[in-house]
């Protein structure tokens, strides 16, 4: 439907500070060339339709990709690559600013030309070529503009998607000599400016054993950016399906790596984003979880829990948990003597979903240890008082059944030995 012209004059013509364009600190008239027909705001970015109206580019593009097809103002049909940039329209408006600057106005910046599709398309291509004719010094240039393009403007983004960036970056990656991790570390860099993208062709580029290879290689030798970048890329390849999450888990380097970024930590995001990734693959798989108890991922897992925020908290749970269902990982639990105080001293200050993870794991180490002990430690940390509140409280069905059982399991050692409030347990520091 189009806008009407009755509809847009009634609108207030006063331009105030508080809108998201150029600041001003006293109320302005603005010519009416200057405005957009959509926002009714001054353009920015003043691109004409063919049909003759000149619009805001971000307002119209939204109109389009909203999933109109006509000019708003004439009704006539029309689509995003008929927009054509009016220079004289944003020169004028660009004086204008500048001519009222007294009133507050700031200038607004020359925009950047969007990449044509064509355009695009020849400097992927020519960055194919350069690797297949192992010019690392060219292809990083190239990498790097294109990376420049994508973060300049969503539209560019777009553009390099619709042209299948994606795959041609994960086919030239698989190409790419691992001896060059500049150029490695910049293609895997783009993919993820590139990212969502739903693409399976390009996962399974990425999931091959040169291209894991190299995603390993800078895991462990790139630069913190392209390190990140490459825990990133790994969630999403093993988020996708479990197919792919099966292809990784059997890369035995690519655990040992992951493991690696949450045992020597080189940000937090990379922690969280190595955890996220390490339980998709442990996720129904037993080798995976040995493997990962085995590389210290249990003792590493309570350490955080000592002292993290709500998120990080959540996702160490969750492992902890995933790590438990097996015997091994039972087995270091029980023997850590950070296990029973610190999942005693989560239970109640973290969330819901924390909670549960903490009484569950709690339910399989007290269940499925040999030795009681753990279920002594349980009674000595109020454990106890702790599983008879939750009764009380309320939580989900699953967890009340692991809490009665726990109360059960405390019940035989009840009155033999001292109970100590969690409290004490405040200031609870790492215990090698």
């Amino acid at each position: 439907m189009a806008f009407s012209r009755k509809t847009r004059a009634s609108k207030s013509s006063n331009f105030k500070s508080t809108t998201t364009h150029p600041v001003v600190a006293t109320e302005l008239s603005i010519p009416d060339q200057f405005r957009c027909p959509i926002s009714l705001d001054l353009m920015k970015d003043p691109v004409t339709a063919p049909t003759g109206i000149t619009y805001d580019r971000q307002s119209i593009e939204r109109w389009l990709e909203m999933g109109n097809s006509t000019c708003p103002v004439t009704n006539i049909a029309l689509n995003c690559h008929g927009l054509i940039p009016n220079h004289t329209i944003r020169r004028l408006i660009q004086d204008w600013c500048v001519s009222n600057r007294s009133h507050g106005v700031e200038r607004i910046p020359t925009p950047q030309i969007p990449i044509s599709q064509v355009h695009a398309s020849e400097i992927l291509s020519d960055f194919s070529v350069s690797i297949k004719h192992q010019d690392e010094e060219l292809g990083l240039e190239l990498v790097r503009k294109v990376r420049s393009l994508i973060k300049e403007t969503e539209r560019n983004r777009r553009c390099f998607l619709s042209i299948g960036a994606p795959i041609e970056l994960a086919s030239t990656f698989r190409l790419c000599k691992p001896e060059a991790l500049m150029v490695l570390g910049e293609i895997l860099t783009t993919l993820v400016c590139l990212l969502p993208f739903e693409d399976e062709i390009t996962m399974r580029e990425l999931g091959t054993s040169e291209s894991l290879s190299s995603i390993v290689q800078i895991m462990k030798h790139g630069d913190i950016t392209s390190r990140l970048n490459s825990v990133l890329m790994l969630k999403k390849m093993a988020s996708t399906n479990e197919d792919f999450a099966k292809a990784l888990a059997k890369h035995v380097s690519l655990i040992e790596a992951l493991t690696g970024f949450i045992k020597e930590p080189i940000s937090t995001q990379a922690t969280k984003v190595s955890l996220a990734a390490i339980f998709y693959l442990i996720s129904d798989n037993e080798k995976v979880s040995k493997q990962c108890v085995d590389l210290g991922l249990v003792h590493s897992i309570l350490e955080i829990l000592v002292d993290s925020d709500k998120n990080m908290t959540e996702k160490a749970l969750v492992i902890l948990d995933a790590l438990c269902n097996c015997k091994l990982g039972r087995e270091k639990a029980c023997k850590h003597a950070l296990t029973i105080p610190v999942l005693a001293k989560k239970m109640f200050r973290v969330s819901d979903m924390a909670t549960e993870f903490a009484v569950s794991i709690l339910w399989k180490v007290c269940k499925n240890c040999k030795e009681s002990n753990c279920v002594v430690e349980c009674l000595q940390v109020g454990v106890f008082q702790k599983m008879l509140l939750l009764l009380q409280v309320g939580c989900s069905e699953l967890t009340k059944e692991k809490a009665s059982e726990m109360l059960k399991l405390m019940s035989s050692f009840s009155g033999k030995f001292e109970c100590v409030d969690t409290t004490d347990f405040k200031g609870l520091n790492r215990i090698s």
